[in-house]
Order: C-alpha cells, then structure tokens, then sequence
C-alpha cells in the first residue's frame, strides 16, 4: 500500500510539471548564439521530467489475453539540475530518478507485480555546432533494481555513455551505451536479455503533433538479436504538453523480475514529454 500511494503521489507532481513545462515548448530549433543558449539552459527551471512519464494499459500479443498478461504499465522520470553551466566544458551535474511498474489491475487483488527503480547522477554537455544546438552528451552512473530480497532479488549497475542529436527540426537520433557492473545474484546473464546497448530515433510532424520513435536494444552475442520498443503519439492541444501515446514492445528486459522471459505487448494511454527530447 506504501509503495502504491507513493507511485501514485510521483504520478500526480509530474503530471502538475508537465502540464507546466507544456506552456513553454517551441515548435523551433533556429540558429541561435551558443552564450544566449547557455544562458537559456541556465535560466531553465532546476526540477524537470528526464524520461517520458506515461501510463498505459493494454496486452499480450500473439496470445489470448487473460489477466494475467493485461496489465498497466506506467513510467515516473524526473530530473534535478545540481549546477549552472560553471563546471568544465560548459557541463551541468544533475541527480535522476526513474521508476517503472507493472500493474495487474484485472486480478483479483490488483497487484504490482513488479516495480524497477533507476536512480542515478551524472553530467550533460549541451553540443552545438555553427552556433547551432544539435543536441546533448550524457555521462552517468546508474544502478536499476526491483527492491525485492531472496529468489525475487534483480540488480544492476552502469556507467553510461548517451547522446540525443537534433538533425533538424523533424528528426531526433539517439544512442547509449554502458559498461555493467552486476552485483545481483539472480540475474548474472542479464547482459544476455537486456542488451549491452540501445540506438533509436524521433521523428516529429511540422507543427509537433504527431510524434513516432522506434528504440532498438542489442541483446549480447553476435547475431541479430534485438528489442524493439515503437511509440506512437498525438498532442491533444498545441499549449499542452500532454499526449494521446500507443506503445509496442518485443523483446526480453521489459521489467527487471521476469527479464529472462519474451514479452510481445501493445499498451495505449497518456504520456507527458520533457521540454527538448525524451531520454531513453
């Protein structure tokens, strides 16, 4: 019950956030002067979304659904910028926190049957070229875990590598890689399901209403061996932040307690996005 009201409560301050970052979001990235951009990152409010924050329902494909295999799957991700553009190489040091549960809402008992936790720290580097933003570098330590002992037990930790890039205004490639380090006993072969490292990209209409992105993750080994994740969105409202969202996933990794096992799910809802990109 804790944890559920605390997921709820996380929940209710990013959709109050997101409804007001929503009121600022340009449908532009013209060609701007690199010390008015950083003067723009600094004036930014410290507190922000990271990742897209959702909250969808749906169920298996390729199967008869039960309740089993339909459920809720939402995502809480936020953000705390810990300094101005003052550290070296115009960097900014912030805090993160992400959290993503699955919720068996048809059964009986309405279970959360797992909940992933990824706190972490890092540092962003704005890049521009041309006196053009292109996009940001992240360096980060990360450690991911399901918060449960004994057999149930999943953890992770990574050192991570990631970049967004605009390539114009309609078109947003990204990709991140890690170094493991996996201190959990339960789940030494997870490099082999939840991947080494990912790549995707973001596509946009002109006016920002319509929105696609594909995530593909390298499970480890040689052959072609991926996890797909496709989203589809609509903004219902141009001074709105928030968006009609339709997501697809095939692969392993999805959730931390069954990591090990295939998962081929379509889940439609609400989601909310940060103000430049979304994070992977």
């Amino acid at each position: 019950m804790i944890k559920f009201r605390f997921c709820i409560f996380l929940a209710f301050v990013a959709l109050l956030y997101g409804n007001a970052m929503g009121q600022i979001v340009t449908n532009e990235t013209p060609t701007i002067d690199v010390d008015s951009m950083r003067r723009a990152f600094d004036n930014r409010p410290y507190f922000g979304l990271y990742k897209d924050n959702y909250f969808v329902f749906g169920t298996s494909i390729g199967h008869e659904p039960t309740v089993r295999n339909s459920n809720v799957k939402f995502q809480i991700s936020f953000s705390q910028r810990l300094t101005k553009s003052t550290l070296p190489g115009h960097t900014y040091l912030y805090l993160f926190y992400s959290q993503k549960c699955f919720w068996n809402v048809l059964e009986e008992s309405m279970p959360m049957t797992d909940l992933n936790f990824n706190p972490g720290f890092g540092i962003a580097k704005p890049l521009f070229v041309k006196d053009r933003f292109i996009g940001e570098l992240k360096l980060m330590v990360e450690h991911e875990s399901n918060g449960r002992d004994g057999d149930n037990s999943r953890s992770w930790n990574k050192i991570s590598l990631a970049s967004n890039i605009v390539v114009d205004p309609h078109l947003i490639v990204h990709a991140k890689a890690w170094i493991p380090i996996i201190d959990g006993q339960n789940n030494k072969d997870i490099l082999d399901y939840c991947g080494i490292y990912q790549m995707g990209m973001t596509l946009n209409s002109t006016n920002k209403k319509f929105g696609m992105s594909t995530l593909l993750t390298k499970r480890r080994g040689w052959n072609f061996n991926y996890n797909v994740q496709v989203e589809l969105s609509y903004r219902f409202n141009n001074n709105q932040n928030q968006y009609f969202f339709l997501q697809y996933y095939n692969g392993y990794g999805e959730g931390l307690l069954e990591y090990n096992k295939h998962h081929s799910q379509l889940r439609a809802g609400i989601v909310i996005k940060p103000q430049l990109f979304s994070d992977f």
